[in-house]
């Protein structure tokens, strides 16, 4: 089956290295550079909604704390599930991304892009009942 997937990233070599990742796993992929720009994007066209997206924590302007705040404050894409990734693998992080109630925590230092798209799959499918 195929996602609906957002990326937001300001590192535009991962950015590329995910996209073409999940593009060839056949699953509609969208970057972003920054978290303005996603928050922008799902706040003017709400039927966009991804399944899910994978969001780096450190980020200029609008950090990934920030935007996780903003989509659970204004229930922007209530169905999709939200991973963290990041290199930010300190426990301190991974148990404030929790108290946003992320669906998945990926540290990009110890996980290789195929593991990547395995855990997001695994994710996704998770919480999709079965057909």
């Amino acid at each position: 089956m195929a996602y609906r997937i957002f990326l937001v990233d300001d590192d535009r070599f991962l950015l590329d290295l995910y996209m073409v990742k999940f593009k060839n796993a056949g699953h509609e992929v969208t970057a972003f550079n920054s978290g303005a720009e996603f928050l922008d994007a799902i706040k003017k066209d709400p039927s966009l909604a991804p399944n899910a997206v994978l969001l780096d924590i450190i980020m200029p302007g609008l950090g990934g704390f920030e935007v996780l705040e903003a989509v659970r404050k204004e229930n922007l894409i209530p169905n999709a599930k939200l991973i963290v990734l990041s290199n930010q693998g300190l426990d301190a992080d991974i148990e404030k991304a929790k108290q946003f109630k992320v669906d998945g925590y990926i540290v990009k230092a110890s996980a290789i892009p195929s593991e990547v798209l395995t855990e997001t799959m695994r994710i996704i499918e998770a919480g999709t009942p079965a057909a």
